[in-house]
């Protein structure tokens, strides 16, 4: 065996590696098309079964209304007056828990045999914690050193939104903040 003979044997053994090669890409590609297929047609009937289901569950479409007698005719007296739908009653509205306590509603009649809950007497007024901001403060930092804790910096922002203005990070010095209880 010659150089040519051997490399031509080399060449013919590299295009049957690449044709199997191409032949296994197709039929992976056959497969998964047939798969896709299936599963598309998988969706597709479960789809329509859904749609089935659910056209059963509905309620039946009301037909054509009948021809309804006129006042002057003659049918309209020999017919009876259709009777009137009673009104029905509001469900009532779920509990939250089992076996929760109801609580009445302003128009049901249990929430007028129930006595107003009592209102409490203002006691001494409760003193209301502030502070002044100095120059260099952050909502952080007050809330850290004030509030034991440097993430309520969130409520002691929202509490004082009106003083601080719409951006938290400028607090302005000598403004008097309310502390949170």
């Amino acid at each position: 065996m010659g150089l040519f003979d051997f490399l031509k044997s080399d060449k013919r053994k590299a295009h049957e590696s690449a044709d199997r090669t191409k032949e296994q890409a197709q039929q992976q590609a056959d497969e998964g098309a047939v798969r896709s297929r299936s599963a598309a047609a998988d969706a597709a009937s479960a789809t329509r079964a859904a749609a089935e289901r659910m056209a059963a569950a509905a309620p039946p479409r009301p037909g054509p209304a009948p021809a309804t007698p006129t006042p002057g005719s003659a049918a309209h007296k020999a017919v009876p007056a259709p009777p009137r739908p009673a009104a029905m009653p509001k469900p009532a509205p779920p509990s939250t828990a089992p076996g929760a306590a109801h609580t009445p509603t302003p128009h049901s009649a249990a929430h007028k045999a129930v006595p107003a809950a009592p209102v409490a007497k203002p006691g001494p007024a409760a003193k209301k914690r502030t502070y002044t901001v100095q120059q260099g403060d952050t909502l952080a930092a007050i809330a850290g050193r004030e509030l034991g804790n440097e993430a309520r910096w969130r409520e002691l922002y929202a509490m004082n939104r009106g003083v601080i203005g719409a951006n938290p990070d400028l607090v302005p010095p000598g403004a008097v903040l309310t502390l949170p209880a």
